[in-house]
């Protein structure tokens, strides 16, 4: 097959010869043939997104997946009914602020749209180019255009059409020049059928423009981890590894200085660096393409892709790249790296993060300390290390015997619910247990923190604040959760009756309290612990980001 090219980057031409090119290459898309199209954020592979047999030569041409759904394009919103149902009010709010432009929206399909298109979803994704070229070929055309990347599958996308013709030479029918692409990275894609919208990837338009619109905005986990074996995609890029160049990537996040010096420990030769433009002098010796300046996400975005491609016939062994942080377009650059590398990620900050958390009993700390564990950090539970040092420490045991009576049994274990019934009844009586066990408890937390070595570091204890636990803290976060919702959860974890639970509860702290006297609050009302792990989860991965980005600028 011959790709024939059709060069509109002059549009200063005459008029008849720019419309004769469109016409021409609209006629490829609707007679069943395949057209890269350039958009402003990276070229696509274009076919009839109505016409099955065509949309299956665009996963023959790049070698893709048959169950990675397809975005259609539109010269606008008043196509959206044509293609979709059930489209929601917001749909046309977002799509009169930001289109065209890099928004994908997901949402219902019409029938009219086939399986091939979709991957079988009953959802589709509809986004219309800012590219004037490449709208004026659509509306010729008179059908929405599938057009996912236009590289080989796996491969870097691609920015300009002389990379679309590396790939696609042979392969598909037509190619538009339209000049690079000014953005760069693929389009943000929203998902507007479920209540708060959801980020399924990251792109062009910002998240943090997103939310200034829409408020909450749910971010999809694959944005920051792959999808496990035998998830199914709602949109491009969510489960397959993306954007790889042929030799192994290795991304190092941190402050720039630091993640440049981290590449520059672990540098072997034959490897290669991709760098923010001040710190290409760091690696001599080693082949090195820059990204743009540190402080430029928009360059960046632009020359992520060239300079993943850009590896491929080098002969490097492996490749290094520096990586910006998440706020604004970083977002989405951190994403594609990311999976260039199938998430193979070095953290180069060493700065150790340690958050204190509190609450009461029943408010669902457990939880939120295995959403840190599930980080990678390390929990300090106050309450297990008083537990130990009952069993251990002769010193405390005596020093509650001799406040509280015999509440020991003779081989040593402590009769919790005696000594519970005793204390939960009278405030003085807490606070004067609570008194003795931080006595002995705070030297040893202070010792296993200096001993600790893990980067992100949680403190558990329900007297944080009162113990001055909390300045060995960067930040206190209160857990709070509705009082029948504790009531239940702690009859049924402990095995006690509504009395009981009631009096515990009715002992402790009010949550206005820990609201108060805390940095932060992560309010539990889901449903069961595991829902409400995957909420704090999510909580601490920003404030961790936040904590380390003041770190680098020397806020905390």
């Amino acid at each position: 097959m011959e790709t024939r090219l059709f060069d509109l980057r002059d549009t200063k031409r005459p008029r008849k010869e720019i419309e004769d090119q469109i016409m021409e290459a609209a006629a490829i898309l609707r007679h069943g043939g395949l057209l890269a199209i350039p958009t402003e954020t990276v070229y696509g592979l274009g076919a009839n997104a109505l016409d099955g047999k065509a949309v299956r030569k665009i996963f023959e041409a790049k070698g893709r997946p048959q169950d990675n759904p397809l975005i259609i394009h539109v010269p606008g919103p008043q196509w959206l009914t044509r293609y979709c149902v059930d489209v929601p009010p917001l749909a046309y709010e977002l799509a009169r602020r930001f289109w065209p432009g890099p928004l994908t929206m997901i949402l219902k399909r019409n029938p009219v749209v086939p399986d091939e298109t979709t991957a079988g979803l009953d959802t589709v994704g509809v986004r219309c180019p800012d590219h004037a070229v490449t709208l004026a070929v659509i509306r010729e055309a008179g059908v929405p255009v599938a057009a996912p990347s236009a590289n080989t599958s796996g491969r870097p996308s691609c920015t300009c059409a002389a990379d679309v013709l590396e790939d696609m030479n042979g392969k598909i029918d037509g190619i538009v020049d339209g000049g690079p692409c000014a953005v760069g990275v693929e389009s943000t894609i929203l998902d507007l059928t479920c209540d708060p919208p959801r980020l399924l990837r990251p792109g062009g338009l910002p998240l943090e423009e997103l939310e200034n619109v829409l408020g909450k905005v749910e971010v999809d986990k694959a944005v920051t981890m792959p999808l496990t074996e035998g998830e199914k995609p709602k949109a491009p890029g969510m489960k397959y590894r993306h954007y790889a160049p042929q030799a192994p990537v290795t991304v190092v996040t941190g402050a720039p200085e630091k993640s440049a010096q981290e590449i520059k420990r672990r540098l072997t030769e034959g490897a290669g660096v991709i760098c923010f433009d001040e710190y290409a002098p760091l690696f001599p010796g080693h082949e090195v393409h820059t990204l743009g300046p540190s402080g430029d996400k928009q360059a960046q975005a632009q020359r992520v892709f060239d300079a993943l491609r850009t590896f491929d016939g080098s002969g490097v062994s492996e490749i290094f790249a520096q990586c910006p942080d998440n706020r604004g377009l970083g977002l989405a650059i951190n994403n594609r790296l990311k999976k260039a590398a199938g998430f193979h990620v070095v953290d180069a900050d060493d700065g150790r993060v340690i958050i204190g958390i509190t609450g009461g009993t029943g408010s669902g700390k457990t939880s939120a300390l295995r959403a840190i564990e599930s980080m990678g950090g390390q929990v300090l539970d106050c309450d297990q290390v008083y537990h130990g040092m009952l069993r251990t420490d002769r010193g405390l045991q005596q020093a509650i015997t001799a406040e509280f009576g015999h509440v020991f049994a003779p081989d040593g274990t402590l009769d919790r619910q005696r000594l519970g019934e005793i204390v939960f009844s009278s405030k003085t009586r807490l606070e004067r247990l609570n008194a003795i066990v931080l006595r002995f408890v705070k030297p040893e937390l202070e010792r296993r923190i200096q001993e600790n070595s893990a980067r992100i570091c949680a403190i558990d204890a329900i007297s944080l604040v009162e113990a001055g636990l909390d300045e060995l803290c960067d930040r206190t976060v209160a857990v709070t959760s509705p009082l029948e919702l504790r009531v239940r959860r702690i009859m049924a974890r402990d095995g006690i009756d509504e009395r009981y639970a009631r009096m515990r509860i009715g002992a402790q702290k009010s949550d206005d309290y820990y609201r108060e006297h805390c940095d932060c609050e992560l309010e539990n009302a889901a449903a069961t612990p595991e829902a409400f792990q995957a909420e704090a989860r999510k909580f601490f991965e920003k404030l961790v980001e936040q904590i380390r980005e003041e770190q680098q600028h020397g806020a905390v």
